[in-house]
C-alpha cells in the first residue's frame, strides 16, 4: 500500500457519515486537523499509512476496503458513455472515477440501465429483421457512430459505382502500365504531380500503412504491408488525387449526415476506386468468367491478394456485363465484423452471416484452408460458400499477427457458373450436377433462428417461448417451445 497512492476521498465520507460524526469530529479522532480531513474527503490529499493505521484501529475498516478497486466500475461506465447517443457528452476519466468513488449504487444502476437500453434496442433490432421479411419497411431510429453510418448505406445497396469505375479504366489506360503497374504509378507521381514513393521500415512508420508528407512531396509506405497492399495503398492515393471528382459526386449522392461520415465514405470509395485500378473492370469481368471465378487463378494473374480479388468479384454489376452476383462478409476470430458487400446489398435477410455454423468461423482452425460448403435457410434459400483466413500486416516478433476471416457466397443455383461448385458433395467435375446437393443447415442469426436441437444455438430465439420442463433437457443450449 505504501508503494501506491491511495485516494480514498468518498469512501472516509461514507464512514464518517455511517458513524454519524462532523468532519471536526472524525479529525479529532485520527488525530489529524479538519482542514485536512476535509482535502482527503475531496481527493486533493492522499491516504498517509498512519491515517490508515489509525481508521483500523478507531473505526475497525479493513484496509482492502480503502483500497478497493473501482477500475472495473469505471470501466462499465466509460462503455456506458462510448454509445453514440452520448457522443457529445463524454466525461473526463476523473469525473467518471468521481462517479464511481463518490455513489458507487447510482453508477451500478446507470450501468443496469443502459444494458436494459441496449437489450431493447437489440430486440428492435431483431423485430426489424422480421418484420421485414414480411414485407413491412421499419426504421429503428437513434443516434449511430459515422462508421455505422456509412457501413449500413453502402452493405444495403448494390457494391457497384459505374463512374469510379470509368474514371478508373480511363486512368489505366493513360499509365499504359502493362503488367508493371506499380512501377507505372511511381513514374505518375514524379511525372504528374512531382512526388515520390518510398518503403519505410518499421521503426520509422510504427503506426501507419500509408502517410504522405506535404512538405517533402514524398509518399511513405509502411514495410509491414505486403506487396498487394504495398499496391492498394499507393492505388489509393493515386485514385483520390486523379479519381476525385466521380469520387467526390458519389459522396454528395449518399445521403450522409456529418463530415466525419463522409470523410470516412471518402476513404471507402478511394478503396473501392484502387480495386477497380488494379483491376480494371472489362479486363477482370473477361478474365473472371474464363476461369469460372477461380481466386486463386485470378490473384495470380492480377498480381494481387486473395482478399483483394474477393473485394473485386462482389462489384460487377456493370449494366449488359454483370458476373455472377457474390456477396462478401469478413469477421475476425472474436465474431466483429470488418465488411459486408455484394449483390444488390448484403443480404442481410436472407442469408444474415451471424450462424456459428458457417464454415467463416472454422476457418480460423486451419489457416489459409480454403472451405467450400452449400448452406441451407430455414426458409430452404441456399448459398454456396467459400471461406479463407487473411493474414493482416506483418508484426515483429513480439507482435501477435492480425487474422481475419472472409466468406464469398453466391446462390446455390449458380454453382455450375463456378470452379468451387465442382467441389461440393453430389456435383461431379465440370458441373455435372445429380439430384441432391446435401446442405448444411444455417440460420440469420440465433436470435432468429427457430431450429430445434442445434448444437451450435448461443442464445434463446425472440419468436419463441422458452421451454421450461424440468423433466426434460433437449440438445440445445436453450430449449424453447
Amino acid at each position: 500500500m505504501a508503494d501506491r497512492k491511495i485516494f480514498a476521498g468518498p469512501r472516509i465520507r461514507r464512514i464518517r457519515h455511517a458513524e454519524k460524526l462532523t468532519q471536526t469530529a472524525m479529525a479529532e479522532r485520527l488525530g489529524i486537523s479538519p482542514s485536512y480531513l476535509n482535502l482527503i474527503e475531496r481527493n486533493q490529499r492522499p491516504l498517509t499509512v498512519q491515517i490508515i493505521l489509525k481508521l483500523t484501529s478507531v473505526f475497525r475498516v479493513d484496509p482492502e476496503q480503502l483500497q478497493g478497486e473501482s477500475d472495473a466500475t469505471v470501466g462499465e461506465i466509460r462503455q456506458v458513455f462510448s454509445d453514440p447517443l452520448l457522443a457529445d457528452d463524454v466525461p473526463s476519466e476523473t469525473e467518471l472515477l468521481e462517479v464511481a468513488e463518490a455513489a458507487p449504487n447510482v453508477a451500478a444502476s446507470i450501468v443496469k440501465l443502459h444494458r436494459a437500453y441496449v437489450e431493447q434496442g437489440e430486440r428492435l433490432s431483431d423485430l426489424s429483421s422480421i418484420l421485414a421479411k414480411e414485407g413491412r419497411v421499419t426504421a429503428v431510429a437513434g443516434k449511430r457512430m459515422p462508421i455505422d453510418e456509412v457501413r449500413e448505406l453502402l452493405e444495403a445497396r448494390p457494391n457497384h459505382f459505374p463512374a469510379i469505375e470509368a474514371a478508373a479504366e480511363a486512368f489505366y489506360d493513360t499509365l499504359s502500365p502493362g503488367d508493371a503497374l506499380l512501377p507505372a504509378l511511381k513514374e505518375w507521381f514524379r511525372a504528374e504531380q512531382g512526388l515520390s514513393v518510398r518503403v519505410l521500415p518499421v521503426s520509422t512508420m510504427p503506426l501507419w500503412r500509408r502517410r504522405f508528407d506535404r512538405h517533402s512531396q514524398r509518399l511513405f509506405i509502411s514495410e509491414r504491408l505486403s506487396p498487394f497492399d504495398q499496391l492498394r495503398e499507393v492505388a489509393m492515393e493515386a485514385a483520390m488525387i486523379a479519381l476525385a471528382r466521380p469520387i467526390a459526386e458519389q459522396i454528395e449522392a449518399l445521403p450522409l449526415s456529418t463530415e466525419e461520415a463522409r470523410r470516412i465514405a471518402r476513404f471507402e470509395l478511394a478503396r473501392y476506386a484502387a480495386h477497380a485500378l488494379i483491376m480494371p473492370y472489362e479486363r477482370f469481368h473477361t478474365a473472371a468468367r474464363r476461369v469460372r471465378y477461380d481466386i486463386d487463378v485470378l490473384r495470380s494473374r492480377f498480381s494481387v491478394s486473395f482478399e483483394q480479388v474477393a473485394n473485386r468479384l462482389t462489384t460487377l454489376r456493370r449494366d449488359g456485363m454483370e458476373g455472377v452476383p457474390f456477396f462478401m462478409l469478413e469477421i475476425d476470430n472474436a465474431g466483429n465484423r470488418f465488411r459486408r458487400a455484394g449483390a444488390t446489398g448484403f443480404p442481410q435477410q436472407r442469408f444474415g452471416g451471424h450462424c456459428p455454423k458457417l464454415a467463416i468461423h472454422a476457418a480460423f482452425t486451419q489457416p489459409g484452408q480454403l472451405f467450400v460448403e452449400a448452406v441451407e435457410m430455414p426458409d430452404s434459400a441456399a448459398f454456396l460458400t467459400v471461406s479463407r483466413t487473411l493474414e493482416g500486416p506483418q508484426g515483429s516478433f513480439s507482435e501477435r499477427p492480425r487474422r481475419t476471416a472472409i466468406l464469398l457466397g453466391c446462390d446455390l443455383n449458380q454453382k455450375d457458373e463456378i470452379v468451387y461448385g465442382d467441389g461440393l458433395p453430389g456435383v461431379e467435375a465440370g458441373g455435372t450436377k445429380e439430384a441432391f446437393v446435401p446442405a448444411t443447415p444455417i440460420g440469420p442469426a440465433c436470435r432468429l433462428c427457430e431450429r430445434q436441437a442445434c448444437l451450435a444455438r448461443a442464445e434463446p430465439p425472440i419468436t419463441r417461448p422458452l421451454g421450461l420442463d424440468e423433466m426434460v433437457t433437449g440438445l440445445s443450449a436453450f430449449d424453447f417451445r
